[in-house]
């Protein structure tokens, strides 16, 4: 196993580019002196920043920004005969964020998260609960938590604006915002892509129970590419497939650990608190660096 490094939680200067954008976990930048809407070429650095229960907490998870990255480009490259992607190179990187950053193509992103859903969880089971449908798909009554759903379902979403919640839209709907021919696109490469996960995920063991992509039109020829992340602990929901049982929420391979202990007695903290998050504890990060590192090691089948 590699060394651990230091976090790298802000965005770096970087020579010959120019800061963007910052997000949640990722920094963008662009050439510099080039105008962030015009950039046919971004560079998107993925920094050891976590997120939960919408704050970032401290520190970050050593390692993660390199781990989503390598997961990344694992999945981008078992899903291009499905579905070609934005990125260019992971060499040729500024050295401070070498294995954290990606070169890529300069997007117009269309305007809905695509989600894939396999199993009932998540907000995808708040729906059913709600009204026995997700994404506008009517279900069979009786279904319980990490029911598997075969065929998976397209359950879109809208992109929030910073701060606010995406919101479960129905296909009908996303078919409104972006006209049919768009939509059933994005469906059915979501749905692609997600079923060549899904038999590649079971062949390691782990159920991939849902997933979030999204797509842009290229700047240069306007064609539509698969973006972001891929099929990363962040984006998805990897489940132990030796532990699974419907009715019951298995352990999952992602920040799992960072949010069992930030509603634990232990934090001293609530999710309804106007104060910020505790610092989390060093074995809560080692733990949770942990789950990445195993993410990889299962899914690519390399050693970190």
């Amino acid at each position: 196993m590699t060394t651990t490094t230091a976090p790298l939680v802000d965005a770096p200067q970087l020579p010959g580019w120019d800061h963007a954008v910052t997000g949640k976990v990722r920094e963008l930048y662009v050439p510099a002196g080039v105008s962030p809407a015009e950039a046919t070429e971004v560079l998107m650095v993925a920094t050891d920043r976590i997120s939960a229960y919408d704050h970032i907490l401290t520190p970050g998870i050593p390692d993660k920004g390199r781990l989503l990255t390598a997961i990344s480009l694992f999945w981008f490259e078992q899903l291009e005969d499905l579905v070609p992607h934005h990125v260019l190179s992971s060499q040729d990187v500024p050295e401070q964020v070498a294995g954290r950053a990606l070169r890529c193509r300069g997007l117009d992103m269309v305007a809905l998260e695509c989600v894939a859903r396999g199993h009932l969880t998540g907000s995808g089971l708040a729906d059913y609960r709600a009204g026995g449908a997700v994404g506008g798909h009517v279900l069979p009554a009786g279904l319980v938590e990490a029911s598997r759903l075969d065929p998976a379902l397209f359950t879109p979403s809208t992109k929030a604006e910073a701060g606010d919640h995406d919101e479960n839209i129905t296909v009908a709907q996303a078919r409104e915002l972006l006209g049919a021919e768009l939509a059933e696109e994005l469906e059915s490469l979501t749905l692609a892509v997600f079923e060549r996960a899904r038999q590649i995920a079971d062949e390691r063991g782990l159920i991939l129970a849902d997933t979030k992509l999204e797509f842009g039109r290229s700047r240069v020829d306007g064609a539509l590419l698969l973006g972001d992340e891929v099929l990363t602990p962040d984006s998805s929901r990897f489940w132990f497939a030796d532990a699974y049982q419907e009715g019951r929420t298995p352990p999952s391979l992602d920040k799992q650990p960072v949010r069992d202990w930030l509603i634990s007695p232990a934090s001293g903290w609530s999710k309804g608190s106007d104060q910020p998050p505790p610092v989390l504890p060093a074995e809560v990060v080692e733990q949770t660096r942990a789950r990445y590192v195993d993410a990889y090691e299962r899914l690519t089948g390399e050693r970190f």
